[in-house]
This record gives C-alpha cells, sequence and structure tokens, in this order.
C-alpha cells in the first residue's frame, strides 16, 4: 500500500496468505517429563564419555528418551531401551549430526545436550521448561558448570556492499517475572527449545567440525532466545586418558576438532556469502 504527501511517498507492505494451521503435540494425561522432552546428543569418538553422560541422565530421567546421533567409524551399540542410535557415514559432521537427531524428535521440546556433558542435582529441566511456557521464547540456554554464557548479534545495514553483523558478549535485558534470565541472541550447547521452531531454522549440514554461532545467525529473527543461571549441567574432566586404545582414539578426535586452513576458508567464506555481509566484528 501506498501513500503520498506532496513529495512524500510511504509504503507499507501487506502480506495476503493462508493463516498457518496450528500444530499441537500431545502433552500426556500426566504431563510427565518424557511425553514433554527428548534428550538430543551428537556422539564421535567419545564413547566413554558418551556412557557416562547416559548413566547421569538416567540418575534424575529414567525414562526419558535419548536421541544419538552417531557418526563414530565403527559404531558400538548402546544398549538402553530409551535411547535412539542413528548411525550416519564417517565423520559425516558436527552439524548434520544436529539435523539428523533433531529429524527424529516428536515431544514438542528437544534438550541439546553434548556427549561429554554430566547431569547433576542442578540439571532440572523443568526449570527451562517453566521459563518456555511462561513466556514467548523459542529456546532458552542454562549454564554449563560456571559456564554462564550468552552473546548478542546486531545487524548493521550495509547497503549494496553487504551488512556488517556485531557479536557482542552478554544480553538485551531480564526478562520480565524471570530475574534469572536474560533475553538474548546465542547461548551454550545447553538448551532446551520448541522443536517446530528450531527444526524452521535447522542446522547448515556444510559445517561439518567447529561451529556454533553459525546457528544463531542463522536463527537471528527467527527465534527467540533466552539464557538462564539458575540451571546447569556438568562437563566431564578434560583429561588424557590412561587405556592405550583410548589414548589413541582421543588423539583422533582431537585431530577432528581442528580447522584446516582449507576448512576455515569454507566456514568464513560461507558466513559472508550466504548471510551477504561485509564484516563480522566481534567486541
Amino acid at each position: 500500500v501506498t501513500f503520498t504527501l506532496g513529495e512524500h511517498k510511504a509504503q507499507i507492505p501487506v502480506s495476503i496468505r493462508q493463516p498457518p494451521i496450528p500444530r499441537l503435540y500431545d502433552p500426556g494425561r500426566e504431563r510427565k517429563m518424557s511425553d514433554l522432552v527428548t534428550i538430543t546428543t551428537k556422539t564421535f569418538l567419545r564413547y566413554d564419555k558418551l556412557r557416562t553422560l547416559l548413566q547421569s541422565i538416567r540418575q534424575y530421567y529414567p525414562d526419558i528418551k535419548v536421541i544419538v546421533a552417531d557418526d563414530n567409524e565403527t559404531p558400538e551399540k548402546i544398549d538402553d531401551p530409551n535411547v535412539e542410535q542413528y548411525i550416519m557415514p564417517f565423520a559425516k559432521g558436527w552439524f548434520a549430526g544436529r539435523n539428523l537427531a533433531l529429524s527424529q524428535v516428536t515431544t514438542k521440546y528437544f534438550l541439546w545436550v553434548d556427549d561429554d556433558f554430566l547431569f547433576t542435582n542442578d540439571t532440572k529441566i523443568e526449570k527451562l521448561l517453566d521459563v518456555l511456557e511462561a513466556t514467548d521464547l523459542d529456546l532458552v540456554g542454562g549454564k554449563v558448570d560456571k559456564n554462564y554464557f550468552s552473546f548478542k548479534l546486531v545487524l548493521e545495514d550495509g547497503g549494496e556492499d553487504g551488512d556488517c553483523l556485531h557479536w557482542r558478549s552478554g544480553g538485551y535485558h531480564t526478562i520480565p517475572g524471570i530475574p534469572q534470565c536474560v533475553l538474548t541472541s546465542g547461548v551454550v550447547n545447553f538448551f532446551l527449545a520448541h522443536t517446530n521452531q528450531v527444526q524452521s531454522v535447522g542446522f547448515d549440514p556444510k559445517l561439518s567440525r567447529v561451529a556454533h554461532t553459525e546457528f544463531f545467525i542463522d536463527a537471528l529473527g527467527r527465534l527467540r532466545i533466552g539464557s538462564c543461571n539458575h540451571v546447569s549441567v556438568g562437563h566431564q574432566k578434560k583429561e588424557v586418558p590412561k587405556d592405550k586404545e583410548l589414548v589413541k582414539t582421543f588423539k583422533k578426535y582431537n585431530s577432528f576438532r581442528e580447522n584446516t586452513d582449507e576448512q576455515q576458508r569454507l566456514k568464513l567464506g560461507l558466513l559472508y556469502f550466504k548471510n551477504r555481509l561485509s564484516c563480522f566484528i566481534k567486541s
């Protein structure tokens, strides 16, 4: 719609479309946690860490479903009736595994954890769930050990040459009524989220090794994100194992943790091209 007054012109975009159909999830009669939330993770060359994680989950949530995306070279079966293990091609990648795990979630919410995390007395999924159900947030993160981490993404219009994306630590403001949480743009790898909302964004499978911020860049303007300091998950100790076979696996895993120069160029090229950026500034 265009309005003209003298030399001034105003344009108001109008969208004409069908209303979206609601997508409802059955919470069950008792609203059990296992009917509301699925835990998802991606594992690679760390079965020892994964088994420790699963043991800690079962201590607090005996019957909750855990979905494992597994791109190990020699898969090992996880013997747990409430674990769904999906085998991928070897070293298929970090974000590809996230997509696979997320695609199999049938509950309204999913909790993302890394395979070397550790559930503790402070890992209260219920508290994160309360935040999501009391607000219009799509995703809410917690703490990993004592690491309370969040960041803001601010997009600056750059004209024909591309925009400039600014990364800044912290949050925008406290969420009304929930003083433990702030509104932000990105959180740690421990978060509870609406399944269908995150599925609408997805994880770019081109990012096969080290990636984190890239998902939140894709989610900018599409997901409302919060970060809370009253729920935490533990992190298993990073130490060189004593077992010889585990030492070999440990070294092999670390070799995949490093981006090669070629992968770094691909990662940066993808960041700038896909998002039409001329600069990316961390401050």
